[in-house]
């Protein structure tokens, strides 16, 4: 009489309204579109923040500059250039010659010593470059680039946005650092080589342009609001997406549509940073070093094609995991599968003499809850992860597949390990699901 009595009740419920899932679908698509979109903003916020709030990310991401070759051409170009401006060859061959007729040389051998500007220019020039190379490529330069870079961060948040002075500033749309203790340190090892006319050179400040772009105004105007956001917007855009997926009619489904458009996003913003990369190149300034400058952008950009990796990646798994848990016949064969080789291992081991005890039926009791544990741990270790790449989500993931291995290998059922019940042989198997 009961079940025929809760069986007219549900024959008496009234249907689920379409119009009413149909609302709820539309708001779930959106709030996901609207979180994979501001998952490309969260990246970049993060990135916007972690470069003026951090010093030691700054610096760490600035300090393999000093160890790259095309950047290492560029200020050795550039600090020769300054030094040879500073030395007057002119005055300096007519020093030569006037010096030469005063020890009594002929009137000839004089003016011949007076028309060797051009060959002493170029060994001159040869000199500085030589020396200035020897000081860029060696330890010394890579001191002074780490130590400038961690004195400049201070003022760094002042010339992206215009204000300010220090060390970085910003001209011209450039963003520029002062190296002039460089042209000291070859200042005075040329004097040391013997080029006593260096030692004239007086204090010089110059800059190595570090980013430069006619565009950098408009940068700078949103700068302040990105970093602001870098904090907050991440988690505002995770929460978008739980609302998303939890207003969805069917849940896992909007789980696997939040994982792909996430991904795509991710795959939307790796193709523009390499698109505005060649975009940035082409509108450099004349005479701008190409080489050093797409050096500098990849190197101020790696973190943030780490992150967005990682997140790629991350948001790969979750759809994939969201697919494999659901009831296509692509996923209920993987997990049956699964199961039956480690039902497989279990019953070998079982047929050895292996006791699991309590243990078996402990972990089926509380098999839900430990794989919700298992998740919650994975998804705190990536949280507080510093910076994760894509070989950390990884490597997680395996982790995690691992003990859901270990979880179905301990699950023997309720009654404990076939091996331990009468009437069953050693191994028969272990849960009837592991069986089935």
């Amino acid at each position: 009489m009961l079940h025929a009595r809760i069986a007219a009740l549900e024959a008496a419920a009234p249907p689920p309204r379409k119009e009413h899932h149909r609302l709820r679908t539309s708001g779930s698509v959106v709030l996901i579109v609207i979180a994979s979109l501001l998952s490309m903003l969260a990246v970049i916020a993060v990135w916007t923040s972690d470069i003026v709030g951090n010093t030691d990310r700054y610096v760490s991401t600035m300090a393999p500059l000093a160890t790259q070759p095309d950047v290492q051409d560029a200020v050795t170009n550039r600090v020769t250039q300054v030094v040879l401006d500073q030395i007057d060859v002119k005055a300096l061959v007519q020093q030569l010659s006037d010096a030469a007729a005063q020890q009594g040389v002929p009137p000839n051998a004089a003016k011949l010593i007076g028309g060797l500007t051009g060959p002493i220019t170029s060994g001159l020039t040869d000199l500085v470059h030589s020396t200035v190379q020897r000081v860029v490529t060696s330890s010394q330069f890579e001191t002074v680039w780490v130590e400038a870079n961690r004195l400049i961060h201070t003022s760094l948040d002042k010339a992206l946005t215009g204000k300010g002075g220090g060390a970085v500033s910003l001209n011209n749309n450039q963003v520029s650092i002062d190296i002039a203790p460089i042209v000291d340190r070859v200042k005075t090892q040329l004097v040391d080589a013997g080029l006593g006319v260096a030692a004239r050179i007086p204090e010089v400040h110059t800059n190595f342009v570090v980013f430069a772009s006619k565009d950098i105004g408009k940068v700078k105007t949103y700068f302040r609001l990105l970093e602001v956001m870098g904090a907050w917007l991440p988690i505002i855009t995770v929460l978008i997406a739980a609302v998303g997926v939890f207003l969805a009619v069917h849940r896992r489904r909007a789980l696997i549509g939040a994982g792909i458009g996430i991904a795509l996003a991710m795959l939307l913003l790796g193709i523009v940073l390499t698109v505005f990369r060649a975009f940035y190149l082409d509108h450099l300034p004349p005479g701008a070093n190409q080489a050093a400058a797409g050096a500098v952008y990849d190197t101020l950009i790696r973190f943030m094609r780490a992150s967005v990796r990682a997140i790629f990646a991350v948001a790969v798994v979750t759809a994939l995991g969201a697919f494999l848990i659901g009831p296509s016949r692509f996923a209920v064969a993987v997990r049956t599968a699964c199961r039956r080789v480690i039902a497989a291992i279990r019953d070998s081991l079982f047929s050895l003499g292996m006791k699991l005890g309590p243990v078996g039926p402990f972990v089926h009791r509380f098999k839900r809850w430990i794989g919700i544990a298992i998740l919650v741990v994975a998804a705190l270790v990536l949280a507080f992860w510093s910076y994760p790449t894509s070989a950390v989500v990884v490597w997680i993931t395996v982790i995690v597949a691992v003990a859901f291995a270990i979880r179905e290998f301990l699950d023997t059922g309720a009654d404990g390990p076939a091996a331990d019940r009468p009437g069953r042989p050693p191994g028969s198997g272990g849960t009837p699901a592991a069986t089935a």
